[in-house]
Order: C-alpha cells, then structure tokens, then sequence
C-alpha cells in the first residue's frame, strides 16, 4: 500500500492521546510521512510540504480497530460488500477491521482468505482482515486447515455466528490454534438452551409472548471455554459477552491467569431488552439485549479491565428481512458508524469510561490482542490515525450511512461524539467536510 512520494500529513494542534504509551497532551502534533508515525507529542515546526489538518478541539488517537464484523461478502453483496464496509468503517473511525467467516461459500481455506484481502485491496479504505473458519463449513464436525489460513493472511479463527458446540473440537482448535499464535475467538451459546429464542428471557418476553434465551446458554459456554484454555494454554477470545454471569466467570479466569480474552458490543452497554418492546426488530440480535443490571456489569468489566475490547459485531441485513415478525426475523444490527457515539453517549460522558479508556478499548487493545499493526501512535509504526470531535451532537439516520444496511436501533436518537478524520496508511481515507456534501 505504501507510496513513497506521498505527501507528508500533519494533525495539528489536536488532543494526542495514546494509552499505549501513556501520552496525552492537551494540544500536540501528529506528523505523519510516508505511511509511518514521524511524530506524537509537543508542537512542531510546519513541514514546508505537508499537508495540514486543523485539528484544534478535536481529538487525535491510535485507528479504531474492530476484531468483529460481518462483511456479507462473498454471497450477500446485496447485503454488504467488503468496500461497503470498508468505507462505513473509516466513517466511524475504524482504519482496521476482522471479517468474519460466516459468508457464502465459508471463509475456511486460503483461496477464500486471499479473495477478502484482494477486495479490501480495490476499497482502499479501512484495513481488512480476515478471520478464518475453526470447522470446515462451520458445520462443527472437521477442523479447517489453521495454518494455511493463517499463512493467506487470517489473523484469528472463528465459527461465529455458530458455537462450537463440541468441547472437543473447541479444545483441539485451542491447541492447534496456539501452534500459529492466534486467538480462536468463539460464540458462547448453548444451542439446547437457546434453540428458538428471540429475545432474553425475563417479563420483558413473557410480556411479548416471545421465547427467551437465557443468560445461562451463554455463561456455561463461556466457562467452558475458559476452563478449556486454562487445560490447553490456548488463547481464547470470547465474542459479545452479554451478561453479568459472563463478566464474573471472565473476571475468574483472569484472576487464574488463564489466557482468556473477552469483547462487548456498543449496543450491550447502552440497550436493555426494553428496546424490544413494540417488536422493534432492530433490537433483535444475538445475544439479545439483556437486562439493567447486565448492562451496568458490563460498563464496569469495560472500565476495570475485565472486559478487553469493544467491538462492534456489525451485521448489516436487508430492509425486507427485518421487516418480518420479531420471531422471524434475523439477528442482528449495523454498527460501525454509530460506536463511536454510543460510547462517548453512555460511557463517557456520564464518567464511567474517560477517553484514555475509550480509546485503549477501541484501538489499542484490540491491536495488540489480535496481533495487528497499528493501536499506537508510536514513531516508526503505521499511520493509521483517528481523529474526532468528543462534543459533536449529531442524529443517527441511516439513510446516510456509508454502509448499505439500516438496520440501526439507534435511529433517530441525538449522539455525542463523530469522527472528523481518519488517515489509513498515511492517506486520509475519510474527512466529514466530504460526507457532508455527499448525495
């Protein structure tokens, strides 16, 4: 990707911070040449042949980077296409996300690694990196073949979307997978316990007459996945963690030193499942919207570390699909576009995450967990850089988003917090003066 003749970008007079190496200067400079972090810290002098970004009030961070999207392609362009998500994803801040496998055919050799990098290649956006299939077909019966995945590019293996319902095939995709050092990242649900659920269980489903999925379908995966890792040294990464049951059996396994890491979406830190009622399918997803008590659990696990990462388990659908009855109707919301405001909105502003932290779980720690580049404003690594505007207010209409899905519960609430640019390997790939002259 890298041109040597580019220009180089200063960010200028912005908030630098990088918890990654503990900076954070009220007002500072980024200067980035040809690809690579120059400079993070104090005012410099004006390069003569830079291009200056006037970044005062705003924010200058390491690239958001999400570790779970579902990109729709190959098999549902209709849906979403890589270069779609791709532009959603520079949007919202993100200059790096992991593609999910659970595409039409299944991302579970290196040909079908290879075809994701080749599309993310011709959107020039964000950073796209595939996450390969634990079990061929994600059909939980044969393990994929990691290593040629991984040597394609894969940076992780997954059947999300699916569990692995087998613990021992989870325990053999944990030991083969440490053999490439990567994280085998897992959906936790029981699907006994889950089968035919729509919403969590609790008086908010016997009102709407819908079934419930309880927490318990997602909490004994996820300590058996914990006690899995601790057997095998493996490195397991537990996707969209729900539910206070989960914080706690996480918050064990860390205490063990057990190799366990963990995600939360935007929309499980600010929703309960009181968005459902009136049958809003675009609160459906899985796992559903849980209760106050679970969303306050989740909040602190995000502030006090338990909780690594928040990702955003963008999974874009057709207008038509969601438009069925709730029970029919398929999981799950956009989200690369709005997670940066949702976080700002319910964790930021009312003191229970500061920015340092917001920023460490949005792009340092899912950088350094998946093994990426990027997550750093450090000289000599890639300038992969976010800029935004803590304070902006702006109203969620998906008619406007860069992604071809709606599917937002958040449409038509006022947000704080909006990227204003976003600077991919060096070339800025995103600035809101563009999108506000957008058709």
């Amino acid at each position: 990707m890298s041109a040597p003749d580019r220009r180089p970008i200063l960010l200028a007079g912005g908030r630098v911070l990088d918890p990654s190496q503990q900076l954070d200067l009220a007002v500072g400079d980024v200067l980035l040449v040809d690809g690579k972090i120059q400079h993070a810290g104090e005012r410099i002098a004006r390069p003569d042949d830079a291009e200056i970004v006037d970044c005062a009030g705003l924010v200058v961070s390491p690239g958001f980077v999400d570790v779970h999207c579902h990109l729709r392609e190959p098999g549902r362009e209709d849906v979403e296409t890589i270069a779609t998500a791709a532009r959603a994803a520079v949007a919202g801040g993100f200059t790096a996300v992991c593609a999910m496998p659970n595409t039409d055919p299944v991302t579970d050799n290196q040909a079908a690694v290879g075809f994701i990098i080749s599309q993310a290649k011709r959107a020039a956006a964000a950073r796209v990196y595939p996450i390969g299939a634990i079990t061929l077909g994600q059909k939980g019966e044969a393990l994929a073949e990691f290593g040629e995945m991984v040597g394609a590019g894969a940076v992780a293996v997954s059947d999300d979307g699916k569990p692995v319902v087998s613990a021992q095939m989870m325990r053999t995709a944990l030991e083969y997978a440490r053999t490439f050092g990567i994280p085998v990242a897992d959906h936790c649900e029981d699907p006994t316990l889950a089968h035919g659920g729509a919403m969590n269980e609790g008086a908010m489903s016997m009102k709407l007459g819908l079934k419930g999925i309880p927490a318990e379908a997602e909490e004994i995966m996820a300590i058996r996945d914990i006690l899995l890792a601790r057997r095998t040294g493996g490195h397991v990464h537990l996707c969209h963690m729900s539910t206070k049951g989960s914080v706690e059996l996480i918050r064990w396994g860390k205490e063990r030193n057990i190799n366990v890491t963990a995600e939360v979406c935007p929309h499980h830190l600010s929703l309960t499942e009181d968005a459902v009622d009136g049958y809003d399918t675009n609160a459906k997803m899985n796992p559903p919207l849980r209760t106050p008590e679970d969303v306050e659990a989740l909040q602190q696990a995000v502030r006090d570390g338990t909780i690594d990462v928040v990702a955003t388990d963008h999974a874009p659908h057709h207008y038509d699909e969601k438009e069925r009855e709730f029970a029919d109707a398929p999981n799950g919301i956009v989200g690369l576009e709005t997670a940066l405001a949702v976080l700002v909105t319910w964790l930021v502003e009312p003191g229970i995450l500061t920015y340092a932290q917001l920023v460490d779980k949005m792009a340092c720690a899912p950088a350094r967990i998946f093994n990426l580049p990027g997550g750093t404003l450090r000289r000599g690594s890639v300038a992969d850089v976010t800029v935004f505007d803590p304070t902006r207010a702006w109203t969620v209409d998906p008619r406007g988003f860069h992604s071809k899905g709606r599917n937002s519960p958040y449409a038509g609430r006022t947000l704080r917090g909006r990227t204003v640019c976003t600077v991919v390997d060096g070339r800025v790939v995103y600035r809101e003066a563009a999108e506000a002259t957008r058709a």
